[in-house]
């Protein structure tokens, strides 16, 4: 079966924010589990966009929805374990983006886990996907496009 390869340039980074392992994120086997890296990610992501001044749910015409997910794990994390999560855009199109982000642990210098979250910009009044606002797309000058 072929396996998922998640690489991204460095210039693509552009946030930084940390997050702690708390006990009730440990599975049976004694580290992070899926499901809490999912909402690690989320609140990640959270954060990066607030930073950026896109709230989640939207206060305006377009709102943040995310379409997919991949990640790819390369080490265990623990509880109590400080991660810190490297976040950037790439693969802008006319509708959105990807969010990536690299998964760290300072205390060690270990790489725990490469992601990216897909999204599209929404219109929840009217029910559909909207052209990303040029606003958002000028917070990134950096971020690569695509068709």
């Amino acid at each position: 079966m072929a396996r998922l390869i998640l690489q991204f340039a460095e210039d693509q980074y552009c946030y930084k924010t940390t997050l702690t392992v708390r006990i009730t994120d440990i599975n049976a086997a004694n580290h992070l589990s899926n499901d809490a890296m999912i909402s690690m990610i989320s609140e990640a992501r959270a954060r990066f966009l607030y930073d950026f001044g896109i709230t989640e749910p939207a206060t305006g015409d377009a709102s943040v929805i995310v379409t997919d997910l991949a990640t790819t794990y390369r080490a265990e994390a623990h509880a109590r374990d400080q991660l810190q999560f490297e976040i950037g855009i790439t693969d802008m199109n006319r509708y959105g983006a990807d969010i990536i982000f690299r998964i760290t642990r300072p205390a060690d210098g270990t790489l725990i886990a490469i992601a990216k979250s897909g999204f599209v910009f929404f219109d929840y009044r009217a029910s559909k996907v909207v052209p990303m606002p040029a606003s958002f797309r000028a917070l990134f000058p950096n971020a690569t496009s695509v068709a």
